[in-house]
């Protein structure tokens, strides 16, 4: 089997991008981290990817004439790479119907809630302000609906007395970096495939996510 070749999507910091760069230079995930791309200069994902030696670009939103112009131009500085698998890894542009059928059940997303629960932005916010007893995060396929791709893996944690909103997202990203590179190694492996507009695991439909719980 070859090994697959991921782009990476940024608008931050990264920590998502490197921890499974690492796992991939590691050997712990069959995959190549082909490129990082970032909608913003200047951010320290970029840096962090650079100092890891794989290939960099920057393409700036607000450089372009409007959304379909940037759209191509990421479109352009991935697809140079083939990338088997597109990874967005805290990137916050919303993308357009066309841009995400392009790579259907080839892109994939991170989202820190226990999706369908709490699309969108300020997450840890919302569901303390609910009085939730559970939070987490979703790895999804991304599909035209916001946030709303079908789900794969997704870690629960425990809301505890007296948190906040830097707290519960500390607690939620680091599952965060558990989960996302595990799932990049099932499609790695062929465990999780794309069909006919399903995920199916290890030969069966994904009906429901897989859900793991943490402290």
């Amino acid at each position: 089997m070859s090994t697959l070749r991921l782009a990476i999507l940024i608008s931050g910091r990264g920590s998502n991008m490197a921890t499974i760069a690492r796992e991939c230079q590691q050997g712990r995930i069959a995959a190549t981290v082909s490129v990082v791309v970032s909608d913003r200069p200047g951010v320290a994902g970029i840096t962090t990817a650079q100092d890891m030696g794989i290939e960099t670009h920057v393409v700036s939103r607000k450089s372009a004439v409007n959304r379909d112009a940037f759209e191509h131009s990421l479109a352009e500085a991935m697809d140079t790479h083939t990338p088997d698998l597109v990874v967005l890894a805290g990137f916050m542009r919303v993308l357009s119907a066309p841009f995400v059928e392009r790579y259907a059940g080839r892109m994939i997303n991170i989202h820190p809630s226990l999706l369908p629960k709490y699309t969108g932005l300020h997450t840890h916010q919302r569901v303390l302000e609910a009085g939730d007893a559970e939070h987490g995060a979703s790895v999804h396929y991304v599909t035209p609906e916001l946030d709303g791709g079908p789900v794969i893996l997704q870690s629960r944690v425990p809301v505890k007395t007296g948190d906040t909103e830097s707290s519960v997202a500390a607690r939620v990203m680091a599952t965060e970096h558990v989960i996302y590179p595990r799932v990049v190694g099932w499609i790695a492996d062929g465990r999780l495939k794309w069909n006919e507009g399903r995920p199916t695991l290890d030969g069966k439909p994904l009906v429901h996510a897989v859900v793991e719980d943490f402290p």
